[in-house]
């Protein structure tokens, strides 16, 4: 059976963060449906790219998935006023599904109550904020929380879900075709 992940997007996410590990997790076989937040199939970026998710999140509800990718940048700020994708990742953990976040994007599951008595790291924006990040780590995994820091790290942090979705042979194989 394929791995199946939910990605979010929500105007001003951070394009790397949201685009490599979705490529790295495909490539690997995984099922991964981008879903957007708003009620439109086409989401700018923080950087004006443009993409065409595969649906929206009202449209994929309810639907098994095996992983929840939250990318970060500008508009993690909106989504955390929002609400949903904080009570998705709260779902998501409940059922012992695994929760991945990258950059600003752990304070989401920061406001849904996950992070507490966990290692985790975040973008250094959110030092104040999230005082307990490993700063020195790209990426940090706690039970069903994966956690990196940034841009930077994005393709580190995607092949670490394909070793997590898959395993160390898969992670491997997509890191050798893409030269990592």
């Amino acid at each position: 059976m394929s791995k199946r992940v939910l990605c979010l997007l929500f105007t001003g996410f951070e394009e790397i963060e949201a685009l490599t590990p979705v490529d790295l997790l495909r490539r690997a076989g995984a099922e991964v449906v981008i879903a957007s937040l708003t009620s439109e199939l086409l989401v700018t970026g923080r950087s004006n790219v443009t993409v065409r998710a595969d649906a929206t999140l009202a449209d994929v509800v309810g639907q098994p998935f095996d992983l929840l990718l939250l990318p970060g940048g500008p508009g993690v700020k909106a989504v955390r006023a929002d609400g949903r994708a904080a009570t998705l990742a709260q779902q998501f953990v409940t059922a012992g599904r695994t929760v991945a976040a990258i950059c600003a994007a752990p304070s989401v599951l920061a406001d849904a109550g996950l992070l507490a008595e966990r290692r985790y790291t975040a973008h250094f924006s959110l030092n104040e904020e999230l005082p307990m990040a490993m700063a020195g780590e790209r990426v940090v995994e706690d039970g069903p929380i994966i956690t990196s820091r940034g841009a930077g790290t994005a393709l580190d942090f995607g092949l670490a879900l394909v070793r997590h979705l898959f395993d160390d042979a898969r992670a491997a194989e997509v890191s050798r075709a893409v030269m990592a």
